[in-house]
């Protein structure tokens, strides 16, 4: 597959770059907010349309999530623009998602706007996340630690879940299964009755699994999560409003079993204190625990994050300033004796949002504090520029920094107190064009990092690594027909060796395309990429590969439908990483599921 790859590249770029041409007839003087050009959140900590973003963000609504019915959140987010993703198997194996070629415990995910993580591995439980819980993915590329904190150098995604927006009780059920003997189903009901909106959901999913190594056992894997959320607005514009997921499961991997919980929970409270101030109070709690039986003995693994964060949005015409202040505190229940067990985090931050239209201008600076590994400083600035009605230039410059995990730190073996914490520094220059029924954005872009934490035995720092990329993606909605493309190059350097950085593929591309046809409904997604490698020296590679998908759905009654999927339907042999021994870890072969839906 890889020896292929570039001149397929070269073939889906022309495509790409000959999409405005097929479709310009179609285009209207004044683009609105749509699903092409969607209002985002996470890039600015405000609302704000993809093109006024000033970031490079792709949205999966709704539509997409309902449509592809994804069995992983992973599935969904591989091939995404500038998004890589590596898995020691399928169903519930660990999972690590690279944004811009930054590792895994390099970027953040967010739930509703509560930070989930690891504190001891750094990165977040990507497998045990149920794609139905949620409606919406944002996926910010980009340096966002002067908003977020630490480990925002790659970039941000936020998952939200339903909040209710139709008026009275919605109910929706889904039941369905398929290859593996794999079973799903799940429940909710969600609505709005005056200024109360409220969404509660369960799922539950199972299966027998597949090996994970070559002529090895079925890996099974069984998850049940539910949600609760409510809010209320009051006459006078206040809002509160709870926030309750809490996943667990157990899960049968490579030398071992583990039953896990994923969980976060938050309340918050926001006031109109006058016309154009509004303050926001934030009190959640995330927790990642894992019980493990394996090869190396019993082990437990509880990490636990409490936050606190305050944030003031002033308005004055078309400008916003953000400003506020954030507390947080890492603990850790282990059988593994850390020499620390828990650590604090205290912040200031601060955004600008200027609008001098046509340019635009935003400036972010924050301040962090934290007892383990000291004081750190990072800020952004964007300048967008309009050129026309459809055109919008944008340049950013941010920094970041990624502070080292418990494990890192101290876990027995190969952890070393004496890491110092990742910084970064990022540059991007892009352009995006936004019409009636399409849409096209092309980055390029570098970030050099200092002191990346490396190492397979005793953990040290590398003095300096440089990414450098480009980013290609385009949406169309025309007619009865829906699709999406995105072409990524990512050239992650250790400029010590002149290597590329392990586990990442260089070059990928993903093409998605849906049509509507009348109660039917057909698409697919064609996902491919080159190679990568195993390890530092760039010695151990595995090979490119390309996955097909596809699925149909019927609308056979009134809230009544089915859909069918058919995985990897050409039954590709890919790996994207090998277990320590050298042994692949090998996905799932071709799987077909069906599931029978009722509610909107």
């Amino acid at each position: 597959m890889s020896y292929r790859f570039h001149s397929t590249a070269t073939l889906a770029a022309f495509a790409m770059a000959a999409l405005p041409m097929a479709v310009q007839a179609q285009s209207s003087a004044q683009p609105a907010a749509n699903t092409l050009n969607p209002v985002v959140v996470t890039a600015a900590l405000a609302p704000r349309t993809a093109n006024e973003s000033l970031s490079s963000v792709t949205v999966l609504d709704e539509a997409t999530l309902r449509r592809q019915d994804p069995v992983s959140i992973t599935d969904l987010l591989r091939g995404q623009p500038g998004v890589d993703v590596s898995t020691n198997g399928s169903f519930g194996k660990n999972s690590s998602v690279f944004i811009r070629g930054s590792g895994s415990g390099q970027n953040v995910l967010l739930i509703d706007g509560i930070r989930l993580r690891s504190a001891t591995s750094g990165g977040a439980a990507w497998q045990h996340l149920e794609p139905r819980m949620f409606d919406r993915a944002e996926i910010v590329r980009g340096p966002r630690g002067s908003l977020y904190g630490a480990d925002a150098i790659g970039g941000v995604i936020q998952l939200f879940t339903p909040q209710g927006e139709e008026e009275g009780p919605q109910p929706r059920i889904s039941v369905g299964g398929g290859s593996f003997n794999t079973q799903r189903l799940s429940a909710g009901i969600s609505g709005k009755e005056g200024g109360t909106r409220y969404s509660f959901s369960a799922s539950h999913f199972t299966t027998d699994g597949q090996p994970i190594r070559r002529d090895g056992d079925d890996k099974g894997y069984d998850n049940t999560t539910a949600l609760a959320r409510v809010s209320h607005t009051f006459e006078s514009g206040a809002e509160a409003g709870v926030l309750a997921l809490r996943a667990r499961g157990h899960n049968e991997y490579d030398g071992g079993e583990n039953d896990f919980v994923q969980q976060v929970a938050g309340v918050y409270g926001e006031l109109p204190i006058t016309d154009n101030w509004r303050s926001r109070l934030t009190l959640s709690e995330s927790r990642d625990e894992s019980d493990n039986i394996d090869n190396f003995g019993d082990s437990v693994f509880n990490t636990k994050v409490s936050t606190a964060r305050w944030e003031n949005t002033l308005t004055a015409g078309a400008h916003e300033l953000i400003a506020g202040a954030e507390y947080s505190e890492d603990r850790v229940n282990s059988t593994t004796a850390y020499d620390e067990t828990s650590r604090s985090n205290a912040a200031v931050f601060t955004q600008a949002l200027l609008d001098f239209a046509p340019f635009t201008l935003q400036a972010s600076l924050r301040f962090d504090d934290n007892e383990a590994y000291g004081e750190e400083v990072t800020g952004s600035v964007g300048v967008g520029y309009d050129v026309d009605g459809h055109h919008t230039l944008r340049a950013n410059y941010g920094t970041a920094f990624n502070a080292p995990t418990y494990n890192q730190l101290y876990f027995p073996g190969f952890g070393n107190p004496d890491l110092e914490s990742e910084t970064s520094q990022s540059i991007e220059v892009g352009v995006r064009g936004q019409y009636a029924h399409w849409f096209w954005d092309a980055a390029l872009y570098q970030t050099d990092i200092d002191n990346l934490i490396a190492g397979q035995g005793l953990l040290f720092n590398v003095p300096e690594t440089r990414i450098r990329g480009a980013e290609l993606s385009a949406g169309v909605e025309l007619d009865d027909w829906t699709l999406a493309a995105a072409l990524t190059y990512t050239d992650p350097e250790n400029r010590l060796t002149g290597k590329r950085l392990q586990n990442r593929a260089s070059q990928s591309l993903r093409l998605d395309v849906d049509r509507e046809l009348g109660d039917w409904s057909v698409g697919g997604s064609w996902i491919a990429q080159n190679h990568r490698y195993r390890d530092a020296q760039n010695q151990d590679r595995l090979s490119g590969y390309g996955l097909v998908n596809l699925r149909a759905g019927w609308q056979f009654a009134p809230l009544w439908s089915a859909r069918v999927t058919l995985e990897n339907a050409l039954d590709q042999d890919y790996i994207t990483t090998r277990s320590f021994d050298g042994a692949d870890y090998i996905n799932a072969g071709r799987a077909g599921f069906l599931s029978v839906h009722f509610g909107q």
